[in-house]
Formats: C-alpha cells, structure tokens, sequence
C-alpha cells in the first residue's frame, strides 16, 4: 500500500481565490505594508544602534522586536506576493516546511519579547529606582538569549512532528502561507498527536504570558494613578496605552487562530486574523512601541539633522 502512494514534493498556495483584479489590489497593499515594515523597523533599529542615548534595556528589546518584525515579514510576504501575481506557482516541500518552522520560531519569539518587554515597563514605572539593578545589562542579554534559543527550540519539536508524517496528497494548501494548521490537513496519517501538542504549546505561550502581562499592566495602572504629576502620568499613561494596543493585536489574533474553538465561518474569513499577524503587527509594533516615543523622534531628528549638514557642507 505505501509503495503505490506518490509522495508531495510540492505544494500550491489556494491563497483568497477572490479574483484578478482583487489580488492586484491586494498585492500593492501589501507590498506598501511590507515596505513600511522593512524601512520602519530598519529606521529602528539604525537609530538605536547609533545613538548612545538610547543604549538602555528598554531600547534594546525594541531593537529585538523590530529585528523579529524585519525575519518576519521576510518570512511570509515574499511567497505571499509571488502567490498573488501567480496562484499557480508552487513552492516546494522543503521551503514550505521551513517557511512553518521559522513562522513558528518568530511568533513564540515576538511572544516572549512582548512579555519581557511588559515586565521591563512594570519595573520601570513600579521600581524606577531599583530599575538599573533589577534590569541590568546582564539580565537583558540572558533573557534575550533564552526566548531566541527556547523559541526555535520549540518550533523544531514541531517541525519533527510534521516531519514525521507522510504527504502523499493533496497538495493545496488553503491558505496564503504555509500555516502549520493548513499544512498538518494534508497529511496522509493521523494528525491527533500533533494538534495536542501545537494547542499544549498555545495555552502555554499565549494564555499564560497574557495573565502574566495583564497583572503587570494592572500594577502599572495603579502606579500611574498614584503619580502626582500630571505630565509624568500622562507620558507613562501614552506609553503603556500603545503597549497594550500590540498586546491586544498580537494576542487576541494569535488566541483566535490556535486556542478559541474553530468557527463556522467561511476559510477566506479565517484568514483575517493570520493578517493582522503577519502584516499589519510588524508594521505597526514601530509606529507604536517607538516612533511615538520622544527620545526615538529626538534621536530620529538629529541623525536627519546631521544628514542635511553633512550635505550641505558638500
């Protein structure tokens, strides 16, 4: 039986299948959202990496989140695109399976960022003299380190499950990507110890790091509720505001695909939430966690400022 069976060695992207004319209209949104990812968080990281100002741990873990955002978008749009402008072009086995694997290591990653960026703000507004010592450099590089090593450590458990069954066919894929959920469908084997394990992981990486930020926030709220000064409370309100909206974005779209129960609705509306995650979150998370900031718009300045000069001067 398994010697007659032909095995995949390639899959095709169903995409929206809404027609022409809408997929070029979707393909220039999309290409616009990919280039303000790309340039907003490449301006991120830039910034941080040449102004001494804001070589502080806060920075550093935007210059994380905006270096996870850049991979990626780098990871999905591109095969996105191609899939728009030709629904009929294939990608192969091996690039759809490590398109899985790095979609899976990049969203636990975001994931664990967001909470230790949460707690990073607690301690800030909560303990701002203790800040220094609590979130010492050396903290930030171990916890920077630990998600990065954990996240795609986690996604390669994954990957040998997936790795482990067999395609045999069909090989068309209801979606714009290679989702994990989508890919494990067109296995030809029994799929139960692998949805076990992906909601497992779910609960774990999303419903626990949420509690875990929502108490943070809430002991923020409180502190800020408790400062005298009117614009201090506002500054520290402005931030965490922005904090929560990437927070509510990345968690509740992440909650709705892999933990709440699958709807009744129709594929394509499935879909929503995957695009809120994988092309409007990264290019939002600059807009909000840093271009609003006031040192990133003062660092921003100078550098175009020392840009001009230098360009007048030749």
């Amino acid at each position: 039986m398994e010697e007659n069976q032909t095995m995949v060695t390639e899959f095709i992207l169903l995409g929206f299948c809404l027609g022409t004319r809408i997929h070029q209209v979707l393909f220039g949104l999309f290409l616009l959202c990919f280039t303000f990812t790309l340039l907003g968080n490449g301006v991120i990281l830039g910034l941080i990496y040449l102004e001494f100002r804001l070589h502080t741990p806060m920075y550093f873990f935007l210059a994380n989140l905006a270096l996870v955002d850049i991979a990626y978008a780098c990871n999905t749009v591109p095969q996105t695109l191609v899939n728009l402008l030709d629904p009929d072009k294939p990608i192969s086995f091996a690039g759809c399976i490590i398109q899985t694997y790095l979609f899976m290591a990049f969203a636990v990653t975001e994931c664990l960022l967001l909470v230790v960026m949460s707690h990073d703000r607690y301690v800030a507004i909560c303990y701002p003299l203790h800040y220094t010592v609590i979130m010492n450099w050396r903290v930030c590089v171990i916890l920077a380190l630990a998600f990065w090593i954990f996240s795609f450590l986690l996604a390669l458990v994954h990957l040998v499950l997936i790795l482990r069954l067999p395609f045999c066919g069909p090989h068309e894929i209801n979606h714009f990507f290679c989702e994990t959920l989508s890919v494990l469908k067109l296995a030809c084997a029994d799929i139960t110890l692998n949805k076990i394990i992906i909601f497992t992981a779910s609960v774990f990486i999303l419903v626990g790091p949420l509690c875990f930020v929502l108490v943070s926030y809430t002991r923020i709220l409180m502190a800020i509720l408790r400062i005298q000064s009117k614009g201090g409370s506002r500054k520290a309100f402005s931030t965490c505001s922005s904090h929560l909206c990437v927070l509510g974005l990345y968690f509740g779209s992440a909650i709705i695909m892999y933990v709440a129960p699958k709807s009744q609705h129709p594929k394509t509306e499935q879909k929503i939430p995957f695009l809120f995650y994988s092309f409007f979150s990264p290019m939002l998370n600059p807009l909000i966690y840093s271009l609003r900031n006031t040192e990133v718009k003062g660092a921003l300045r100078r550098a175009l400022g020392k840009e001009t000069h230098s360009q007048l001067l030749m």
